[in-house]
């Protein structure tokens, strides 16, 4: 898990938790409300308004603002209509980078994103240029603090993970088919997980050191920092060390 999952951990740990919140709530509501105004305002037939809620309940959303992003989305209340891009380039020597945007201004959106590619070594490319590269897949977070690895292998396994890996300092990460995320995550009810979503796991990696994993790490930050940004995946391999030196 050396790209999207260690610069997630690490960003999370290194963040301040307010500032964090704030816009992690705007991304989350955003999500919540395209979900919802796609396919209904219950979770329990809307897999990924299901799984947005989660998002919620993990940042301690309240559940009157989860009530109402629902409502916007079901038409229940006025609200702004989100419209999906996915922008697909290379960073830095060749790294793969995927953006997933929600905005109400796709033009504004494609500048915003072009610039920050281009600020940082990188370059949008045509749909599909990348795209290839990626599995969605799901992916939870366990703190080692938590439970042993020998424990942790035993119930990933007996429940179906497809993968266990245990490359960050901090966390362990089960790797699930995407279905079975909330199965799986259910099976570490006693233990507790510190995170479950769905991402996008590249097949292979491109190393980077030097100037150019710093340069790659900003380029994350960058789009991680951009409101219309959802998420950012990247097939990117950065030595801890640097991840620690450059992360603000």
């Amino acid at each position: 898990m050396s790209g999207h999952s260690k610069w997630a951990s690490i960003k999370h740990k290194k963040a301040d938790l307010d500032a964090q919140r704030g816009k992690a709530f705007t991304k989350i509501i955003k999500e919540i409300v395209t979900a919802a105004r796609q396919s209904g305002g219950n979770p329990d037939s809307n897999p990924r308004l299901r799984q947005a809620i989660a998002d919620a309940r993990e940042n301690n959303m309240p559940s009157e603002n989860v009530k109402k992003a629902i409502q916007r989305g079901t038409g229940e209340l006025p609200g702004i209509s989100y419209e999906e891009s996915v922008f697909e380039g290379y960073g830095p020597n060749g790294v793969a980078v995927m953006v997933k945007v929600l905005t109400d201004n796709k033009n504004r959106a494609t500048s915003e994103v072009r610039k920050i590619f281009m600020r940082n070594g990188g370059n949008l490319g045509e749909a599909g240029c990348v795209n290839w590269i990626f599995s969605q897949k799901g992916l939870i977070y366990i703190s080692k603090k938590r439970v042993t690895e020998e424990d942790l292998m035993t119930i990933a396994i007996e429940n179906g993970a497809e993968d266990v890996q245990a490359d960050d300092k901090e966390m362990y990460h089960i790797i699930t088919e995407t279905k079975d995320l909330e199965k799986i995550k259910k099976s570490f009810e006693k233990i507790g997980t510190d995170k479950a979503e769905v991402t996008m796991i590249p097949s292979s990696y491109v190393k980077l050191e030097g100037g150019k994993a710093e340069q790659m790490i900003r380029m994350m930050n960058e789009l991680d920092e951009q409101d219309d940004v959802q998420e950012v995946f990247a097939n990117f391999d950065i030595p801890d060390e640097i991840f620690e030196k450059a992360m603000p």
